[in-house]
């Protein structure tokens, strides 16, 4: 929706005129599960985002109006809210950390707005989170910001302590710093990241979605973290000093892997390996060689299904279909699995056929109709002005 169309909303459910804040999904190219292994990961930000309008109040009142879902949801800035499993968690959570932070909230009035498919392993909760933690910043006395950093910790912690998902700080981040044209390699433990042009000119991004929802939740996801940090445990033994996965090579890896129980060795072996795919994949795209990215991207898929084992039939469907097409040069599931989206790299000139077909294809094995999305790399979070 455009600015006009976000400021109507606002005025229609409330008041005044709002400001408004946009931040995007994403999805991540390689590079899976490896954020909270203090890894490396290849996102890039969506063209899918959240837009909350935002006007203050006097009140310490919070009224938040879900324009998709069609629903009010109000709670007190001066209660110590607790989770209740609602899409409303998310900003109760931001506004409690923000509070933690130090800075004394007016209370708000939100229209939340967004295009981001929810449950489709896209962020549309890190969308959610640093869009709202935006327009409620704005809206405390003196105009104070967050460095981008602090703003994408601050959403990762409204998802860890409050909303209870145990998750890395991938999602936000790259809703934070997401670039036109271009992925980011992150360094999930230094925070540092760059930059990196994708060749549009020879390849597109296509996501697919399986229209499983992506019902990760807490357990499974919170289940093999801590079936990782047992490995760096028994790890740590022959190699004293690890803290994290990242810190072991293919090489290292293989040398101790034999002492390890069997879930946790392949847990572990996919994390390893798969740091490694994403530091050969942006050789292979600093090189020219697109081709050379799609096939780890279709490795990384091949250990997300037997090693970390977050795959799901349609998933693999959905991969099996879209290789068996002209112009893929690769696929795998991207997010935390057990549904969602795939995404793949087509060629320009065979993408629109390719659309066409890995709906026909996924209708035919699955009997349910996928949706298809071409998405270019997309600008991270900021204020929509008039």
């Amino acid at each position: 929706m455009e600015r006009q169309e976000i400021e109507t909303g606002f005025q229609v459910r409330f008041s005044g005129i709002p400001r408004c804040f946009r931040a995007p999904g994403r999805v991540n190219l390689i590079g899976e599960h490896t954020d909270y292994n203090e890894g490396f990961v290849f996102p890039m930000a969506l063209d899918f985002a959240t837009t909350v309008a935002v006007g203050p109040r006097a009140d310490r009142q919070v009224r938040v109006w879900s324009e998709s879902i069609q629903e009010l949801f109000a709670f007190s800035l001066d209660r110590n809210e607790v989770k209740r499993n609602h899409w409303s968690d998310y900003i109760a959570g931001v506004a409690r950390m923000l509070e933690l932070e130090g800075f004394r909230l007016p209370g708000a009035d939100l229209y939340v707005e967004s295009t981001v498919p929810v449950g489709a392993g896209l962020s549309s909760s890190a969308a959610l989170e640093i869009s709202s933690a935006l327009a409620l910043l704005s809206t405390v006395a003196g105009g104070p910001e967050l460095a981008g950093r602090d703003l994408a910790r601050l959403g990762q912690r409204a998802e860890n302590r409050f909303v209870g998902m145990n998750c890395g700080i991938m999602d936000q981040f790259v809703s934070v710093h997401g670039r036109e044209n271009h992925a980011l390699l992150l360094d999930c433990r230094s925070l540092d990241f760059r930059h990196v042009p994708l060749p549009a000119d020879q390849a597109q991004v296509v996501v697919c979605n399986t229209m499983l929802k992506h019902e990760l939740g807490a357990s499974a996801y919170n289940q093999r973290r801590t079936e990782c940090e047992e490995g760096v445990r028994l790890l740590g033994r022959v190699f004293p000093g690890i803290r994290a996965l990242r810190d072991l090579s293919p090489a290292q890896f293989a040398q101790a892997e034999a002492a390890l129980p069997e879930i946790v060795r392949k847990r572990c072996r996919h994390v390893i390996l798969e740091n490694q795919r994403v530091l050969d994949s942006l050789a292979a795209l600093e090189a020219g060689d697109v081709p050379c990215f799609g096939v780890l991207m279709n490795a990384s898929h091949e250990s997300l299904r037997l090693d970390y084992e977050v795959s799901c039939r349609e998933l693999d469907l959905m991969v099996e279909s879209a290789r068996e097409l002209p112009g893929c040069l690769g696929a795998r599931m991207t997010g935390g699995g057990f549904g969602g989206c795939t995404v793949n790299l087509v060629r320009v000139s065979q993408t629109e056929a390719f659309c066409r077909e890995i709906a026909a294809a996924y209708r035919a094995r699955t009997g349910i109709e996928p949706r298809v999305y071409v998405s270019r790399p997309a600008r991270g979070a900021h204020e929509m002005l008039r």
